[in-house]
């Protein structure tokens, strides 16, 4: 064989000439010894006894022992087992042929539509954008949903949550989001859900159209680990897109999930729990994952949308309340909206984006304060307009709230299926607040 085709065949396989042994074992975490190891560093681990393998991460170093936690689970493996230092460490494939695919945390296909080729390592974890080289979040995004673009504008590079109970509608309002926005890249993250609600998710709620998508899937079926770092490759992959000048949709559901993930790793390495069991790790992990998304000098934009599950509808959740802390507005959805028929269900009050009032017009701003003072009188009001008790003529301002009620309950309700386009709501809101 010729030495240069031995030299290419050898240098494709990742050999490390040390290894360690595994000393110990249970469900979540392996003990080994034997390697000189850093924290983050990935090993493998090769059974001895069959061809099992499994690839971890060294999240904690005691004296001559390491501790690894897998990616995948541990069945079939024993004390004694080989464990190699991957030269490789956390970096993932990535690149324009990820387009159109539906991939794992690794960036392996899970949508057998063959391999993916043409792409370069990338970083799983990455420093976020250094403040001073953000720039002005001074363009309008159009998501083409009426009641966020109307009375709740992003721009583009913002970091928005969208916050819901469970079965409020989350899922539709996700896709009518990708299929509407402005955004010529779209990268979707679906971090420990349900493995059906991902084809339903593709076909229902995307009608199948993955056109400039990628997808990235860590079931709750999945390790904790790829839970966890699932949403930290689906940023990487953005962040691919967006170094190339390109301005890209960031959609992660849900950043619950992923809080959850990093819960069940930091309590089997021994971390304190704190409100409601979250060690202080879960929490310090958000804004390091949030704080990627964004708008850079010279470079494109990530304008990213975050779904949190509010566990019984309560937004004091600890992961809730620290996400609304860090991002840039909050969509409330709201489930006595729902059950009056109105979707999307979208609490206009309980709602806000903290960049809207400088990137939209006076009379856009004037008409989305009427159209919030309007919708507030009849909220405070709701009970006597309903048993008669309010007379016409007591006040003004609900008077006309009475009238155009019908008109703006009609505004932020909106098919699933449709898309509005950001000069038509705009024009429908000034409108609708002016007559």
């Amino acid at each position: 064989m010729p030495f240069a085709s031995l030299k290419e065949r050898l240098s494709a396989q990742n050999y490390s000439v040390a290894f360690g042994e595994v000393v110990k074992i249970n469900a979540t975490l392996i003990t080994a010894r034997g390697l000189k190891v850093s924290i983050s560093d990935m090993v493998k681990v090769i059974s001895n006894e069959s061809e099992l393998e499994t690839v971890g991460m060294v999240t904690e170093i005691d004296g001559d022992l390491f501790y690894i936690t897998p990616f995948s689970f541990v069945e079939g493996f024993r004390s004694g087992d080989r464990v190699f230092l991957d030269s490789e460490g956390l970096n993932i494939p990535v690149g324009d042929a990820l387009l159109g695919r539906v991939v794992d945390p690794f960036m392996r296909p899970i949508d057998s539509r063959g391999a993916i080729t043409q792409t370069r390592l990338a970083p799983i974890i990455k420093a976020p954008i250094e403040a001073m080289k953000r720039g002005m979040i001074d363009e309008i995004f159009s998501v083409g949903v009426k009641s966020i673009d109307g009375l709740l504008t992003c721009g583009k590079g913002q970091k928005l949550g969208i916050f819901a109970g469970s079965g409020v509608g989350k899922s539709t309002l996700m896709g009518m989001i990708v299929r509407g926005a402005d955004a010529p890249i779209k990268v979707v993250a679906l971090i420990g859900e349900r493995g059906r609600e991902v084809p339903e998710f593709i076909e229902k709620n995307l009608g199948g159209d993955l056109t400039n998508t990628v997808i990235v899937v860590a079931t709750s079926d999945d390790s904790p680990l790829m839970r966890k770092y699932g949403a930290f490759a689906a940023m990487s992959v953005a962040e691919y897109f967006k170094e190339r000048g390109q301005d890209v949709l960031f959609i992660m559901d849900s950043v619950t999930r992923f809080a959850m993930a990093q819960r069940e790793i930091g309590l089997a390495l021994g971390e304190p729990p704190t409100s409601k069991g979250y060690p202080p790790s879960s929490l310090t992990l958000l804004p390091q994952l949030m704080e990627r998304a964004g708008k850079e000098e010279g470079k494109g934009s990530i304008t990213a949308f975050f779904t949190v599950l509010i566990e019984g509808d309560d937004m004091s959740d600890p992961i809730a309340d620290q996400s609304r802390s860090i991002l840039d507005g909050h969509i409330v959805l709201s489930r006595e909206m729902t059950d009056f028929g109105i979707y999307p269900p979208v609490h206009i009050l309980n709602s806000a984006s903290r960049v809207m009032g400088d990137i939209i017009p006076l009379e856009h701003k004037k008409a989305v304060m009427k159209f919030r003072r309007l919708y507030t009188l009849l909220k405070e009001n709701e009970t006597l307009i309903r048993i008669g008790a309010y007379t016409k003529g007591s006040d003004k301002e609900l008077d006309e709230a009475i009238v155009k009620k019908e008109a703006m309950e009609e505004f932020i309700t909106q098919d699933a299926k449709e898309v509005c386009s950001f000069t038509e709501t705009q024009e429908s809101i000034v409108s609708l607040m002016e007559s």
